[in-house]
């Protein structure tokens, strides 16, 4: 092959080697570019440019997909039985979500509505079976690991094979909860669709609001559960293990997403109640009033937890300001944008709620830097990609 280079050991290195060694945390980039396109959706004021800005991350966002899903399944193919491997390689728990649809239905056409209700309750019953059934695999490699130690424990090289595969507490990170993101991204799914189906009522077009927010209710606050235990279990990694090694330490930032995403979309979901809860429901008529202030208050608490967790991971990086300290880059880069766009979302929603014009200017500062880290971390993956650090042997996360 014309095109190919030689890696470290000689060995020729062709596209196709290239490609193989695309891995799941690809999709933490479109994560991170529909975030972006969240994030300008719900800031306070909005104008034409501000909109154009945020079809384009949309639109980019698809086609990143697209790319994904092709060279991920590429690499299937080229090499067999690495679609197994995935799922018990430490490095490679990823989710692939989209779930952008403020857009769709101002600029495309209210049938896209329904074809949302529909696509909401498909995406939270495979997200709740995806989310048991990555954790069962990887708890059920573990299983394995066990009992190999305890069947086989002169075989050390069937041992060792093994042990790599391994998810022990003391090299565990926040990353740990990305099979439970599907379940995270249920609430804000929920609220988005509740909000275009309120914009559209005028048309006489309407959806069924009180099961799609109460089985997001339901869903979500099941991911954000799983993620406080997964958070326990990194506090304890922390004062006993210290942070994670440099090129892990991105990953502290995921600890923000789960209460982040939360906390925005459980107090939307109070804020847009009367359109879902029915009159007299559960034969009280302060329902409405008793889920908003409850919905006020839980978000409340989440939004303090991820602002926590975010000063944790900013001062996480503090070592790197020093002359002479450096982070590789690694696709776990794209954690600096995504969880904090869970944040800057919840930060803008309890704006609204409460009128706050502080919380209002903090949002649109926050959107402006998340934007600019974006396309920091955007362009230093081209320069990667460029110079053979990213997708090559030895040197593919």
């Amino acid at each position: 092959m014309s095109s190919a280079h030689r890696s470290a050991s000689g060995r020729k290195i062709g596209i196709k080697d290239r490609i193989a060694c695309y891995r799941w945390t690809y999709f933490t980039m479109t994560m991170a570019t529909g975030g972006v396109a969240n994030v300008l959706f719900s800031l306070s004021f909005s104008n034409d440019w501000l909109t154009g800005i945020g079809i384009f991350f949309m639109m980019l966002n698809i086609c990143l997909f697209l790319l994904n899903c092709v060279m991920i399944s590429m690499r299937f193919y080229l090499r067999p039985g690495s679609f197994t491997r995935s799922f018990t390689d430490q490095y490679e728990l990823a989710v692939i979500m989209i779930n952008i649809c403020q857009y769709g239905t101002d600029h495309v056409g209210n049938w896209l509505l329904r074809t949302m209700e529909i696509m909401f309750f498909i995406y939270a019953a495979v997200c709740v079976l995806a989310s048991a059934g990555i954790y069962l695999v990887l708890w059920s490699t573990l299983s394995v690991q066990l009992a190999s130690r305890l069947l086989f424990p002169a075989n050390s090289s069937a041992h060792n094979e093994k042990c790599d595969r391994v998810f022990p507490v003391h090299t565990m990170t926040p990353t740990w909860v990305f099979p439970a993101y599907p379940l995270l991204l249920t609430g804000p799914f929920a609220s988005q669709l509740i909000a275009a189906s309120q914009r559209s009522s005028q048309l006489g077009l309407a959806i069924n609001s009180t099961a799609v927010a109460l089985t997001a209710v339901t869903i979500q606050g099941t991911g954000c559960l799983i993620a406080f235990m997964i958070s326990a279990a990194f506090i304890y990694r922390l004062m006993t293990q210290k942070l994670p090694r440099d090129t892990q330490r991105p990953g502290v930032f995921m600890s923000i997403g789960p209460f982040g995403f939360t906390a925005g979309s459980i107090t939307q979901l109070g804020n847009q109640a009367s359109a879902f809860i029915p009159p007299d429901f559960l034969d009280s008529p302060y329902t409405i009033d008793v889920f908003r202030i409850v919905s006020v208050l839980v978000g409340l608490w989440l939004w303090g937890l991820a602002a926590w967790f975010f000063l944790i991971s900013v001062g996480s990086l503090w070592k790197y300001v020093r002359a002479g300290s450096s982070m590789p880059f690694q696709m776990t880069w794209w954690s600096f944008v995504f969880p904090n766009t869970a944040l800057i979302t919840a930060t803008g929603t309890l704006g609204e709620i409460f009128q706050n014009r502080g919380m209002h200017i903090a949002t649109s500062v926050m959107a402006a830097a998340i934007i600019v880290v974006w396309i920091a971390v955007f362009l230093t993956m081209l320069r990667c990609l460029k110079n053979k650090t990213l997708l090559w042997p030895k040197n593919d996360t």
